[in-house]
């Protein structure tokens, strides 16, 4: 079942009420609903985690942090999630965002230099940014859409599989001849 899965990774909010650098979030961290391993739960905070991740925006994990309490959705996971940019991933996604936007805005990309620098990049962001923002944010919503269906369908499937497997056991458990509707004859 995927909650048990989960729970091996998530950690547990006591341990994180007695963190002293989170004092100012114990509200938050006492708040059952938001470590709730549920599909709806689950799913919302892939939806919310992976639509940060994508966002060019500083702090994510406290936009992440954010959506997770309006949805009521699980507050670990969607802030887990944002770490899909990191410093190694930050320049595929963002390229492959921006390109995407210079395609919806049919407008060309930019030729990058030999050697990309800040300054190159401060230069060039009046041209870039909307193309990145336009690009992120369908990415984002398309990417937190399509983690959130996938989600559900993937707890769905194993659920019944988890039912089948249940209902295999118990007809191999039961005696030939001893099954439920021959007792009621």
């Amino acid at each position: 079942m995927p909650r048990r899965f989960l729970q091996r990774y998530m950690p547990h909010p006591d341990a994180l009420k007695g963190n002293r650098s989170l004092r100012f979030m114990r509200h938050l961290i006492g708040d059952a609903s938001l470590w709730m391993l549920s599909r709806r739960a689950v799913a919302n905070a892939f939806m919310v985690g992976i639509f940060c991740a994508l966002l060019p925006i500083p702090f994510q994990m406290v936009f992440a942090a954010g959506g997770a309490c309006l949805l009521r959705c699980n507050l670990p996971l969607s802030i887990g999630l944002v770490w899909i940019t990191n410093p190694l991933t930050i320049p595929i996604i963002f390229y492959g965002n921006y390109r995407l936007g210079t395609w919806l805005l049919s407008t060309p990309p930019r030729a990058a230099p030999d050697t990309l620098s800040t300054q190159w990049v401060a230069e060039q962001l009046v041209d870039i940014l909307p193309a990145l923002a336009l690009g992120s944010l369908v990415a984002a919503v398309v990417a937190g859409l399509a983690a959130n269906a996938s989600i559900r369908l993937i707890w769905r499937w194993q659920v019944s599989r988890s039912w089948s497997r249940r209902k295999k056991r118990r007809l191999r458990a039961t005696p030939p001849g001893k099954g439920r509707n021959e007792d009621c004859r």
